[in-house]
């Protein structure tokens, strides 16, 4: 199971051994590419769990919009205070891949050790990142991470330890050695690998036997043109209106996933109610 991720890992592995330099921009064009698209079926999955008319899909997207939007605004104005959104929503939404844990502070600080074992590996470059996508006040933000980063992975291998009893051998393998690599590789890249190559794939999955009637053409174009949609509207956003923070292309990168995380996470949980439940089983749900 989740062979890419294998492939990923492995090439990563060869590459740091061989002394190849991993940069940041390649990471972020990696994670922004193969990232995006896994929530790019949202209104999808809001018609096929809700009735909506033609008003009330135009008022749905507009409010999914009008969320993103208000979370660039953020970036804009408050980059401190968007930063801390996208951290505590970032730890929310990774905490679904580990339903095992049963109670949400658990599942929060399993998903929070993406985060934090990054933090713990590398904290002088995930602090440099931090000031680069808000102020200089964010290095506290670090180093509140690091000191709270073995907590954080002292209940992720509880998890993963659940999961390896479950059944879910292959999730917990692949989980294990990505906190390891997070921890050794270069945050940007280590984050890239989980994102795109673990988290993602899962979702894409569940989404995918959701909307099993959608043609493999009109799927491919609905991830691909909403993907290129947010990443035109973040850029058009960020030209049109004068902002304090001169970020980089990877701290901007980071900014337009929070911007688009928030609407993902707030309509995912919603639907999550009313869809037709599918039986869960990271075993299941893994690319072939």
């Amino acid at each position: 199971m989740y062979p890419a991720y294998w492939i990923a890992a492995a090439g990563l592995i060869g590459m740091t051994l061989m002394g190849v330099p991993l940069t940041q921009t390649a990471a972020a064009l990696v994670f922004i590419g193969g990232g995006l698209p896994h929530g790019a079926y949202d209104i999808a999955l809001l018609r096929r769990s809700v009735a909506l008319d033609r008003a009330g899909l135009w008022l749905a997207i507009g409010g999914y919009v009008a969320i993103a939007v208000l979370m660039v605004a953020l970036w804009m104005t408050l980059p401190l205070v968007a930063l801390v959104v996208f951290l505590a929503v970032a730890s929310v939404h990774f905490g679904e891949d580990w339903p095992m844990l049963e109670e949400p502070l658990l599942r929060f600080a399993a998903g929070a050790a993406v985060i934090a074992a990054a933090t713990l590996g590398h904290p002088a470059e995930v602090s440099t990142l931090f000031v680069a996508m808000s102020d200089p006040r964010a290095a506290v933000i670090a180093q509140i991470i690091t000191a709270a980063a073995p907590v954080a992975l002292l209940v992720t291998a509880v998890g993963v330890a659940l999961a390896w009893r479950d059944g879910s051998r292959h999730w917990a393998a692949a989980m294990s050695l990505c906190l390891v690599l997070l921890v050794i590789l270069p945050p940007v890249t280590g984050f890239a690998l989980f994102f795109v190559f673990l988290h993602s794939p899962r979702h894409l999955a569940q989404t995918r036997s959701a909307l099993h009637d959608m043609t493999l053409g009109r799927w491919i174009g609905t991830g691909a043109l909403l993907s290129g949609l947010a990443i035109l509207g973040w850029w058009g956003l960020r030209g049109l209106v004068p902002s304090n923070v001169d970020a980089s292309l990877v701290a901007q990168a980071f900014q337009l996933l929070a911007s688009v995380a928030v609407p993902h996470l707030l309509l995912s949980r919603w639907i999550e109610r009313r869809l037709i439940a599918v039986p869960y089983s990271h075993e299941k749900t893994s690319t072939p």
